[in-house]
């Protein structure tokens, strides 16, 4: 019996989503995609689920479309046109999507880490968009997200190039959140996914949907959905709702900052 190209974890209301083709550093073949775009929309049909963790087998997160498969269909690239989109899945599970990149990110890979909402990374993770080298043109948002991510000049260099980006350089230019070692990566991941839950249970999808809908917009659209969203979402919070929460939010700020 053949493994499952995609594994599951469930641990309270954290899922880890762990891509499994490591004989093939993750590629995104057919099965894959369509696992990825499965088990996403499941975890947000399951009501238990609030956070998930997205990270790769053995020593590679993804290295993109598997090209290998790509070359023996007729269709081509096109003929994953029809496919259930695993970006777009993942940008449909309302709560945090934390990427635990612990190796290779490349072109396909490269946006499925742009699909998470936080990047943390081992210091053996490195990042290419490799589309111009093999032919195409990306369609599940990079070429848009990531100029936004570090500038316009710098994805120029990377994806008119194919280049590769170490974790300290993703770092060092903003487009993840931390490098730490790889015996380190899953328990940080874990640690920030509990933090994610100890908030408000009902403004953590709400606060990244927020953030998420003013991004897409220019600046000033934003700031004017922020105050739509807002003013109607906190009628409904209460002075003694906000006394309740005070003593504890003081108490952890000491335990941060001592």
């Amino acid at each position: 019996m053949s493994e499952p190209v995609i594994l599951v974890e469930k641990s309270g209301a954290i899922a880890t989503v762990t891509l499994n083709r490591p004989g093939a550093m993750n590629a995104l073949s057919r099965d894959l995609r369509l696992a990825i775009a499965e088990t996403f929309e499941a975890l947000e049909a399951d009501a238990d689920i609030r956070v998930a963790i997205l990270t790769g087998a053995g020593k590679a997160f993804c290295a993109g479309l598997d090209l290998k498969e790509l070359g023996s269909d007729k269709g081509g690239v096109n003929a994953t046109v029809g496919d259930k989109d695993p970006v777009t899945s993942i940008g449909r599970f309302s709560g945090p999507v934390i990427g635990a990149i612990n190796g290779v990110a490349i072109t396909g890979g490269f946006e499925l880490a742009l699909a998470c909402d936080v990047l943390v990374c081992s210091e053996n993770a490195r990042f290419a968009d490799t589309h111009a080298r093999v032919g195409i043109l990306p369609g599940w948002g990079l070429s848009q997200k990531l100029s936004r991510a570090i500038g316009i000049y710098r994805a120029k260099e990377l994806s008119l190039t194919g280049n590769f980006l170490s974790a300290q350089q993703a770092e060092d230019w903003g487009m993840i959140n931390r490098v730490v070692t790889a015996e380190e990566l899953l328990p940080v991941a874990r640690k920030l996914a509990d933090d994610m839950l100890s908030v408000v249970p009902e403004c953590l999808p709400a606060y990244k949907k927020l953030i998420d809908d003013g991004f897409a917009e220019s600046f000033g659209e934003g700031l004017k959905t922020e105050r739509k969203v807002s003013t109607a979402a906190n009628k409904a919070v209460t002075p003694d709702a906000i006394a309740e929460r005070r003593a504890g939010i003081q108490s952890r700020g000491k335990e941060q900052t001592g």
